[in-house]
């Protein structure tokens, strides 16, 4: 059961049906006139919160333990050492860094063809049109209409008797009619601060999309390169097998070793060749996946095998101050708005604890003819004030008010997870380059002492001075290094990938990048002098 009082200013005169001009009507017309002026004043006020911008957090590093400005050097292609470098801005397209025309011309054609960069564009031209919509709200409503009809009335409709003046008649009208609620308490500006609010976050979201997507397509081009540097590393080690299996038969023939032997080597072989199908897999998914990425299908896919010896190692790597963190990364941008809408939802609920003021009016010709319908005497208005409060709701206006604060501090811990989040993944990737660099630079040295060994194991076979088992463990430790260092590698590219996203990509550095529309309540709203 709901509860309001309500009050209306209302000045009609009726003659005939129709309503006539009185020297009554329009002092009081001008009584309507103050109010409107009066309310006008009071308009400026906004119930509720007033959005405040997150500070950044105050850490001044990104691990508990500082990281080391350059990491380990490894000679080879991808080992040089790499520098932090403390920077204010990140290049907009970072992927170049990785000096690949094949790679540059993929995350073009992904930008271009990606359906979820489309969806994303769509998403904020939808929000965008939403915010257009309800910024109408905040003026008055205009519309002309015209009726016709045909009636019968009875006089005791105007308080005479059932017997008395009536009949049947038409009535033409045409009128415009305006209308406009006054924002006395700020729930509409409140709610086009909301709709601003979802523009920016989808602003956001898109720019989240493209770097999501850039860093998808690097990361799989450089995961499908060093698949194919193992793939060759394994070919490599399979073409040294089948050749260690031919020597191994003629020390069978000359009597200088077992024929087991011979069975160990093309076990060996064997075991060797079943690791090629896995990897040529992968590498077929991963292309799969690019396709995708570009908004392609696989059978469509045309782009050349990538080269892991094409691809440059970024050595000079941004590192922005944390404090900087929470302004570059979309997604917490996108979360802060967020923040933004739900905190705008809590000035809508508490303006509707609030009276509702509005005026109305129309002017327009009313006849019981059509030809007669804008002839003298046949003009009709009527000029109205109403105030609608709230009195009782069953508690149901208080309650929403507290859900939309609840609401609220859910939003707010999803903003602090996002900004924990995002601190975790950049701390994560800088360690994991600093380890990326020890991992190669061992797996170097493990690939060159395994191979050292292999040699000599080989020689002393020859010469009759080991087993063929000593050969067979040098070989597994050899392949195990090889394919070690090429997984090392790829790793240490990916994860050189990953701090460029971890950081926000750079969007930011783009021309309008940081154009976010200007929030409703700084304009429209100011600020409150009223909270609740």
């Amino acid at each position: 059961m709901n509860f309001q009082i309500g009050a209306s200013v209302n000045r009609k005169q009726k003659t005939f049906g129709l309503t006539q001009d009185t020297p009554f009507s329009r002092r009081r017309a001008a009584a309507g006139i103050v109010l409107s002026v009066a309310t006008a004043v009071f308009g400026g006020c906004a119930v509720g919160p007033d959005f405040r911008q997150p500070a950044a957090p105050d850490v001044t590093q990104y691990t508990h333990q500082p990281i080391a400005d350059t990491t380990r050097a490894t000679p080879g292609h991808g080992g040089k050492a790499q520098t932090f470098t403390q920077v204010q801005k990140i290049p907009q397209q970072w992927w170049a860094l990785f000096h690949s025309s094949e790679l540059n011309g993929l995350i073009e054609r992904a930008f271009k063809d990606s359906p979820t960069v489309t969806a994303a564009q769509a998403a904020l031209r939808e929000s965008e049109e939403n915010f257009k919509a309800g910024s109408g709200a905040l003026y008055p409503s205009l519309n002309v209409g015209a009726s016709a009809a045909r009636e019968k009335v009875n006089g005791a409709t105007f308080g005479g008797g059932a017997g008395g003046l009536g009949g049947v008649f038409n009535l033409y009208t045409a009128s415009v009619n305006v209308a406009y609620d006054f924002d006395v308490f700020g729930g509409t500006r409140r709610t086009l601060e909301g709709l601003q609010a979802q523009v920016d976050f989808q602003r956001y979201e898109l720019q989240a999309t493209y770097l999501t997507l850039a860093s998808n397509v690097v990361t799989a081009a450089i995961n499908e390169a060093a698949l194919r540097a193992q793939i060759a590393a394994t070919r490599e080690i399979i073409s040294a097998e089948a050749e260690q299996v031919k020597l191994v038969k003629q020390q069978v023939a000359l009597g200088a070793a077992a024929y087991a032997d011979v069975l160990s080597a093309q076990s060996q072989l064997a075991l060797t060749r079943a690791t090629l199908p896995p990897l040529e897999q992968r590498v077929s998914q991963t292309r799969h996946a690019l396709a995708t990425l570009t908004g392609q299908f696989p059978a469509e896919l045309k782009m050349a095998d990538f080269d892991i010896g094409a691809l440059t190692l970024p050595q000079k790597l941004p590192l922005t101050l944390p404090s900087e963190l929470v302004r570059q990364r979309p997604d917490i941008r996108a979360s802060e708005s967020a923040l933004h809408a739900a905190s705008a939802q809590v000035g809508v609920a508490t303006a509707a604890l609030y009276p509702n003021i509005s005026i109305s009016g129309s002017y327009g010709q009313a006849a019981n003819k059509v030809n007669d319908l804008f002839g003298p005497g046949g003009a009709i208005w009527n000029l109205g004030a109403n105030l609608m409060a709230p009195i009782f709701q069953g508690g149901t206006l208080r309650a929403k008010k507290r859900a939309a604060v609840a609401a609220y501090e859910q939003t707010a811990a999803n903003y602090k997870q996002t900004v924990l989040t995002a601190f975790q993944q950049v701390a994560d990737v800088l360690r994991a380059l600093e380890h990326d660099a020890q991992a190669l630079s061992a797996q170097s040295q493990a690939m060159k002492a395994s191979g050292e060994s292999l040699a000599l194991s080989r020689e002393q076979y020859k010469a009759g001075a080991s087993s063929y088992l000593a050969i067979l463990l040098a070989e597994r430790q050899y392949q195990q290094a090889r394919i070690g260092y090429v997984e090392a590698l790829g790793t240490r590219y990916q994860d050189t990938a990953a701090l460029f996203q971890a950081l926000g990509g750079g969007w930011w550095s783009a021309a309008g990048g940081t154009a976010a529309a200007t929030p409703v309540s700084a304009t429209a709203a100011s600020n409150s002098s009223v909270h609740q």
